[in-house]
């Protein structure tokens, strides 16, 4: 059943790959094609295609964890350090993602339409959440670690 699962997240994880991929090509042929037929278009062109870059390393950096994590490691995490670690990298990733898609949102939308601003100003706000709840985790889990430590000295 392990190797079933194996295959299953490399399979998935090289369609992740391909399919960043394409959203890369995606935004590249869209920035081309726009300054072709105007400098204007191709400003607004760029910010999408910085959109377009940021999710791909979002989606990239996710296959990535499952290679690392669910195909290469033949073994459970030894340790709650190696379980943090492994989850704050994956955590950091997605959430500077997160930060940046608000903030080119933010650009985006500030010079065409200021009324739609709303929703990558939530973005931001979600992204301050998400950096505070790993920020607890991370508190909550070196405690944690600290805890098991000391019992095992005592037990």
């Amino acid at each position: 059943m392990t190797n079933i699962s194996r295959v299953a997240f490399l399979l998935a994880s090289i369609f992740l790959i391909i399919l960043a991929s394409l959203l890369i090509v995606s935004g590249a042929i869209g920035l081309i094609s726009a300054f072709i037929l105007s400098l204007n278009d191709g400003r607004e062109e760029i910010v999408q295609a910085i959109s377009y870059v940021v999710i791909a390393i979002a989606v990239f950096d996710v296959a990535k964890y499952f290679i690392e994590e669910e195909v290469l490691r033949s073994r459970e995490k030894q340790s709650l350090s190696e379980a943090r670690v492994s989850l704050t990298k994956f955590m950091t990733t997605i959430i500077i993602a997160v930060f940046i898609e608000g903030l080119v949102g933010v650009f985006e939308r500030s010079g065409k339409a200021p009324e739609d601003i709303l929703y990558p100003a939530a973005l931001l706000v979600v992204a301050t959440f998400m950096v505070m709840a790993l920020g607890t985790y991370q508190k909550l889990s070196v405690n944690a670690e600290r805890e098991k430590k000391e019992k095992d000295l005592i037990g």
